[in-house]
């Protein structure tokens, strides 16, 4: 029998449509199984106790278990590539930071580009730094510190948690905006920069308030500003740098992403989840412990928020020659 040739047009197109209608299905009934969410870094550390957070607030939403996958390496990059080559399905998320930022600059060979292959899901809360110096420094304010820097160049060194880390990188906008020449220290990791603080082998750190605050409220450590456009709740009496160097900012974040191509219901689905996260009491109290505070963003808008950060260290890098060892 002939068919007529708008019937058979008609039946074709249902017909291709059919692959689609379990992709389409799956999404719209997301999670049917068990999910990862990647951190690159080690257990315990504040990346990786916001991932357990949102982990465990997606798993009692959902019902099913949004488990954290611990894969630290090449500043966070192992765990960035993992993921975008992961199946866009949902079951293989990102928590992405400032350091994804960051490495799309510093590192020169990476075998992805954050912006491309990561569709970004949501923001999570934004963290700050503290301009940190030994209680025996005879300095007390950020403007004391410009002007004996300024008459000591190239003799303050400043402790990092290693080339390209956050608090380098902060350190080297505060060089460029505050028109100061200190010499980077690099460690493996803030924790034995703070160490070497502590016992005034290096004179001033850029380092994050979660594992600084509680140095500084015990008098150990001498906070002269924090990093961020706001004073932080934390510590609300601690100005901030931009006080003092207007226009300075330098402000630490969390979110969620996920490989490209991941299908718009799941996205939607995750972003709703952990903007309800952001609203809850409990979660917002937790996230004041980490010295941090909420950020809610559409996916679209942290999708600029990252394109923007990018933007804004990539220039940092460069003019500084920073490159990855």
């Amino acid at each position: 029998m002939k068919l007529p040739r708008r019937k058979f047009l008609h039946l074709a197109a249902g017909t291709a449509a059919l692959p689609m209608l379990p992709r389409t299905a799956s999404a719209l009934d997301y999670p049917t199984r068990p999910a990862r969410i990647i951190v690159g870094y080690a257990a315990a550390g504040p990346t990786d106790i916001t991932g357990r957070l949102v982990g465990q607030w997606l798993s009692q939403r959902l019902g099913q278990q949004f488990i954290v996958d611990n894969r630290p390496g090449a500043g966070s990059n192992i765990g960035t590539e993992l993921v975008v080559q992961a199946p866009p399905d949902g079951y293989t998320l990102l928590l992405a930071t400032t350091t994804n930022a960051i490495n799309a600059t510093l590192y020169d060979k990476l075998n992805f580009n954050f912006i491309r292959d990561i569709a970004p899901i949501g923001s999570i809360m934004r963290t700050t730094n503290a301009m940190l110096v030994n209680p025996s420094s005879p300095v007390k304010t950020v403007p004391e510190f410009i002007s004996y820097a300024k008459a000591n160049p190239g003799k303050i060194n400043m402790a990092t948690a290693g080339v390209g880390s956050p608090p380098h990188v902060y350190g080297e906008l505060f060089e460029a905006m505050a028109g100061v020449d200190l010499i980077s220290v690099h460690y493996r990791g803030g924790g034995p920069g703070l160490v070497d603080l502590l016992a005034g082998q290096v004179q001033v750190m850029f380092e994050g308030l979660t594992s600084s605050i509680g140095y500084i409220r015990a008098g150990k450590l001498r906070a002269l500003a924090v990093t961020s456009v706001h004073r932080s709740d934390a510590l609300p009496e601690i100005p901030t740098v931009g006080e003092f160097v207007p226009g300075y900012e330098a402000s630490g974040w969390f979110g969620l992403g996920a490989p490209k191509n991941t299908p718009a219901p799941i996205i939607d689905t995750l972003n709703r989840e952990i903007d309800a996260e952001l609203a809850d009491p409990t979660m917002k109290a937790r996230i004041a412990d980490l010295g941090g505070s909420p950020m809610s963003m559409t996916p679209a808008a942290f999708g600029k928020f990252i394109a923007d950060e990018t933007e804004k260290w990539g220039k940092v890098i460069r003019a500084a020659n920073i490159k990855a060892e």
